[in-house]
């Protein structure tokens, strides 16, 4: 199983017609993390780790612009719907929230 393959059928099971290239897309953003095991989960009871997801993910990488309590409504939104799991997926997760803010074109191979 290839490493995107894995990331993907997590995805699939809370956006069962995932886009497989923006699947793909976040798997290279995230990069390095995904080696890691700590670094490729998010934790979700930790607020620290919330935050750091609203800081890096959705103002650097999404570039959105809502206030700090509007953006992590929509995290813990993301990950009250991973609920069913101890451990949450980093690629899941900012799918998720890339898909919520429908900006998961973002994550598509640049034409050349």
């Amino acid at each position: 199983m290839s490493e995107v393959a894995k990331y993907i059928e997590n995805v699939k099971k809370y956006a069962p017609k995932a886009d497989e290239a923006a699947v793909a897309g976040i798997v290279r953003h995230c990069g390095i993390a995904l080696r890691n095991r700590d670094s490729s989960l998010v934790s979700a009871t930790d607020p620290a780790e919330l935050k750091r997801v609203v800081d890096g993910f959705c103002k650097k990488k999404l570039a959105r612009t809502e206030s700090d309590d509007a953006l992590m409504e929509a995290v813990k939104a993301v990950v009250g719907k991973m609920k069913a799991e101890n451990q949450k997926s980093r690629v899941t997760v900012y799918y998720l929230l890339a898909e919520h803010f429908g900006q998961l074109a973002l994550f598509h191979p640049k034409a050349k």
